[in-house]
């Protein structure tokens, strides 16, 4: 069965590149490129695995984590956060809220980032 992956992500460039290479590896990939668009997405496709952005227009992706953490239907949805931000405290909060992972965009090539989704996926 094919897996359906969100990609919250604002930065029209990144997305492509990332669409691009999920598609290459099998997967789905709808796209948000707000925080609210991310959060309705995630309430009506409910996605196997979910790659949340921190800074975000409208709704920041640690918003979206506490919002996923008080709704059944989302809470069991894996979460891996793909930001540039990469303190101490913005990782610790997100792993608090439930993230799966927490990559720094910079740090990681795309197809490192397929290889850790699909670490988390077939957990």
């Amino acid at each position: 069965m094919t897996k359906k992956i969100l990609l919250v992500e604002d930065d029209p460039f990144l997305s492509e590149i990332y669409i691009t290479k999920f598609e290459e590896s099998g997967y789905v990939v709808e796209v948000a490129d707000d925080g609210e668009k991310g959060l309705q997405k995630l309430k009506e496709s409910k996605p196997d695995l979910a790659l949340l952005d921190i800074i975000l227009p409208k709704m920041t992706g640690l918003e979206i984590l506490e919002q996923m953490q008080k709704d059944e239907s989302l809470k069991r949805i894996p979460v891996i956060v793909l930001s540039n931000m990469g303190s101490d405290e913005d990782t610790n909060k997100a792993i608090e809220l439930g993230a799966a992972g927490y990559l720094i965009k910079s740090q990681y090539t795309p197809s490192e980032v397929v290889a850790k989704v699909e670490e988390v996926i077939n957990k």
